[in-house]
C-alpha cells in the first residue's frame, strides 16, 4: 500500500480517476450531502447509551460475581446469563419486567446485545465467539461529556468510485478475526466488487448488511490517520447488472474507532487497497484511550 498526500500526486484520485460518479456531482450539492451523513454520525455518538457512553466491558464468568458500578451478580453456563438481584437493586429485563431474585437471559452469538437497564445505566448483555459480556453504557460517562465529535479528511467527491459487483452463486461464509484475540466474526458475503480508486483497479469482498451492502477495508492510513483494523464502508444501491457507487467519504469507523470497549471484526485480508484513502472518518479524539 502507498500513501497519498493533501495535494495531488501521481497516484492520487484526485489526478487520475475520471469516473463521472466522481466527477459530474455539483459540489455544493455533495458537500451539503456529507454534511448532513457527518452529522447524523456524531448524533448517533452523541446518544446517552451509545458506543462513546460505554465504560466498562465485563466477561462473565460460571461463578456469580458483582460487577464494578453494577447491582446484583452476575454469571453465565453454557450461553445462558443468570442475574441475581433484589427488587431494590432497580435491575429491568429487556421485557420491562424487574429483577426480584433471579432471572436469566439467552443473547445469540454475534447478534446484538440485550438492553438491561440499572438506573441511568444500560447494560448490554452479549455473547461473543461463546464467552457472555456485559457492557456498561452510563450517560454520565466523562468521555460522553468530552466528546467534540469524529474527525475527517475534508469530503472530496475524487474519493466516490464506481464499481461493479460480481455476485457468487451463493452466499459464503467468511471468517474474520477481532480487535480481541480469541474473537471471530462470521460475515455472509454475496461477492466482489472491482472498481478503479487512484488510477489503480482494485476488488472488495462485499458482505450482506440487512437490505442492503457493505465491505470492511484497510488500506495505508490504516493504523496511522484511521482506525487499524478496518472501516466500514455502505455501498449505494445496487443495479440490476451489478453497478454500485462506492463513496469512500463516507468510510466510517467501526465501534472500535469510539471505545476501547468494543469487540469489532478486522477486515479479511484481501479486503486491503492499494492506494492511502484519505477519506471519510480519522481515527483520534474521538476515541477515550487515544
Amino acid at each position: 500500500m502507498t500513501a497519498t498526500t493533501d495535494h495531488a500526486t501521481d497516484t492520487d484520485p484526485a489526478a487520475t480517476d475520471t469516473d463521472p460518479a466522481a466527477t459530474d456531482t455539483d459540489p455544493a450539492v455533495f458537500v451539503a450531502e456529507w454534511e448532513a451523513w457527518h452529522a447524523a454520525r456524531e448524533a448517533k455518538c452523541r446518544d446517552p447509551h451509545g458506543w462513546v457512553a460505554i465504560t466498562a466491558l465485563h466477561w462473565l464468568a460460571q461463578e456469580p460475581a458483582t460487577l464494578d458500578g453494577v447491582p446484583g451478580r452476575w454469571s453465565s453456563v453454557d450461553g445462558t446469563v443468570r442475574i441475581e438481584a433484589a427488587t431494590a437493586d432497580g435491575i429491568t429485563l429487556p421485557d420491562g419486567s424487574a429483577v426480584d431474585g433471579a432471572a436469566e437471559l439467552t443473547p445469540v452469538e454475534g447478534a446484538s446485545g440485550l438492553s438491561v437497564r440499572a438506573g441511568d445505566l444500560l447494560l448490554e448483555v452479549a455473547r461473543r465467539t461463546g464467552h457472555d459480556i456485559v457492557r456498561v453504557h452510563d450517560p454520565k460517562a466523562p468521555q460522553l461529556a468530552a466528546f467534540t465529535g469524529i474527525p475527517t479528511f475534508a469530503p472530496d467527491p475524487a474519493w466516490v468510485a464506481q464499481g461493479r459487483i460480481e455476485r457468487f452463486d451463493a452466499p459464503q461464509t467468511v471468517t474474520t478475526g477481532a480487535v480481541v484475540d480469541g474473537l471471530e466474526h462470521h460475515h455472509q458475503a454475496i461477492g466482489t466488487v472491482s472498481f478503479t480508486l487512484g488510477g489503480i483497479e482494485q476488488a472488495l469482498v462485499v458482505f450482506s448488511d440487512g437490505p442492503g451492502a457493505k465491505v470492511l477495508f484497510r488500506d495505508a492510513t490504516s493504523g496511522v490517520t484511521t482506525y487499524p483494523g478496518a472501516r466500514t464502508l455502505a455501498l449505494g444501491p445496487i443495479a440490476e447488472d451489478g453497478i454500485v457507487n462506492l463513496d469512500f467519504n463516507r468510510a466510517a469507523n467501526l465501534p472500535c474507532g469510539l471505545t476501547q470497549f468494543a469487540t469489532c471484526p478486522v477486515a479479511p485480508a484481501e479486503n486491503t487497497l492499494t492506494v492511502a484513502v484519505e477519506a471519510g472518518e480519522k481515527w483520534g479524539p474521538a476515541r477515550a484511550d487515544v
